[in-house]
């Protein structure tokens, strides 16, 4: 009973940390670095508490390493933020292959709802109403202004999570 409810409390670590980095993405443009080193930190317990194959274990460690390398890469080319890579890599490394291609599907598209969002936002009609409401809106609504890809991230993330090995996928 006791190992059940460990269990189910850290499947829920992944969404909920996944949704606090969105949001503080979204209405920040930050992503803070313990929410990824927290992800980073509970995979280990959560792959035990739900008895992971050890070569199950190695593959996800394996594509969360590539995810961060992709990541840095996406930073140099300045397409993403620091936070964006470090998430990225944290969600895969507890997504696992193969579905971490489904994660980035799914990021992908949730970028280009959000380019458009932002885009529609971002017009000379739309900004005078934006800038009026609350301070985070008002900075999504600025020309020219950077992208909370985080928050595309937390959706590909979430869509992706419950086909993971930890949820049984």
């Amino acid at each position: 009973m006791i190992v059940d409810t460990i269990a189910v409390a850290m499947l829920c670590c992944f969404p909920l940390l996944v949704i606090a980095a969105g949001l503080l993405d979204i209405t920040t443009f930050t992503i803070p670095n313990w929410i990824s080193l927290a992800l980073v930190a509970l995979y280990g317990p959560a792959a035990f508490v739900h008895h992971l194959a050890w070569p199950v274990v190695a593959i996800s460690l394996a594509v969360g390493a590539v995810a961060l390398l992709f990541g840095i890469f996406m930073f140099a080319m300045n397409w993403i933020g620091g936070g964006d890579a470090k998430l990225m890599a944290a969600a895969a490394l507890w997504i696992g292959w193969p579905q971490t291609l489904q994660f980035l599907l799914f990021t992908g598209l949730a970028g280009g709802v959000l380019a458009l969002t932002l885009m529609g936002m971002r017009s000379g009609w739309v900004r005078r109403y934006a800038v009026a409401g609350p301070g985070w809106i008002g900075r999504l609504a600025k020309p020219d202004g950077p992208a909370p890809y985080g928050v595309a991230i937390a959706v590909g993330a979430l869509i992706a999570f419950p086909h993971s090995a930890l949820m049984g996928g």
